[in-house]
């Protein structure tokens, strides 16, 4: 998607700004890519920066309970130091970074519910603007999609999916919220808990999962009924991930206290290769997904938070 936008705040006649994302989902401490499409106004400027900020809608709990909000979880200086001449076309490429532990946005093509954009800034002659909101998507790396296909053939069925303001203790966490992802439990774990939430940490050297059974507090509130860690590579092959799964809750259950660490369990499983786990785990967890109201509702929470941004920026103008 495209957005373009006559910047208000540096007068009539100034330059405009495209933002063109490369098409496809990008994993989580993948590249983003793109170019920045300038447009010259009614005379030259000075560009003094271009800088792209990375941007979440969040979810906060106070006091007097919940609030959402934008937070910004990077910025990359991509360009700048020239001038900009009448009318002049100018194209500036970008390959920049995503953190680690930028949120998964969708799953099987499917979207989660979980709204992220990359604004433009342009600085211009010591006047600033920022663009509107590019929507970002982003897949899960190989080893999460290994554990939510797990979770879709253990029978977990997915319920919702957002982001929370806060750090969860205990952990590498590095961005300011993180992303909770909510289960139906299996049956044969409905004994214990009406209800699951994981977490993903990812860094380049694996990643953390955090699960939750029977949410009362949450992380940051406490209450919690059981809380567990685990950590993982981010080498997928020859892991019996059915069985590591299974055993993260089977223990979390168990144990009801501290949290819990595992280690992958190897196995040879000729016959069973990523492309039968990734059908079994779509016929699976995804099914929340593209059951209706989930699905649906994200729909309306995406449209609403760029038109939101949209108004916003209008009334700073």
């Amino acid at each position: 998607m495209v957005f373009k936008r006559l910047l208000g705040s540096l007068g009539v006649g100034g330059p405009t700004v495209d933002t063109v994302l490369d098409p496809g989902a990008m994993p989580p401490g993948g590249t983003l890519s793109g170019e920045v499409r300038l447009a010259g106004g009614t005379a030259a400027v000075d560009v003094d920066h271009i800088t792209l900020e990375l941007v979440a809608r969040v979810e906060a709990e106070h006091e007097d309970g919940e609030s959402e909000g934008s937070v910004v979880f990077e910025r990359f200086t991509v360009g700048g130091g020239f001038r900009l001449g009448e009318g002049e076309q100018r194209t500036v490429r970008f390959d920049v970074p995503l953190p680690w532990e930028t949120p998964v946005t969708e799953l099987y093509g499917q979207p989660l519910g979980i709204v992220l954009g990359v604004r433009t800034e342009l600085a211009v002659t010591g006047a600033r603007d920022k663009g509107d909101l590019d929507p970002l998507a982003v897949r899960p790396l190989p080893v999460q999609e290994a554990v939510l296909e797990a979770l879709g053939q253990l029978g977990f069925g997915f319920r919702s999916a957002d982001l929370e303001y806060g750090r969860i203790g205990g952990t590498g966490q590095q961005l300011p919220f993180y992303q909770e992802i909510e289960l139906t439990p299996a049956p044969q774990y409905a004994y214990g808990a009406s209800e699951f939430e994981l977490t993903f940490l990812a860094h380049p050297g694996g990643m953390e999962v955090v699960v939750e059974a029977d949410k009362r507090g949450g992380f940051l509130g406490g209450g919690h009924d059981a809380l567990g860690r685990f950590t993982v590579s981010h080498d997928v092959a020859g892991v019996d991930w059915n069985a590591l799964v299974d055993g993260w809750f089977r223990q979390l259950l168990e144990s009801r206290s501290t949290p819990v660490h595992a280690e992958p369990h190897h196995e040879s499983r000729p016959g069973m290769g990523m492309g039968t786990a990734v059908a079994a785990g779509a016929a699976g967890l995804a099914v929340g997904v593209v059951g209706g109201m989930v699905a649906a509702e994200v729909v309306d929470e995406v449209g609403d938070f760029f038109e939101d941004d949209e108004e916003d920026d209008a009334v700073e103008d």
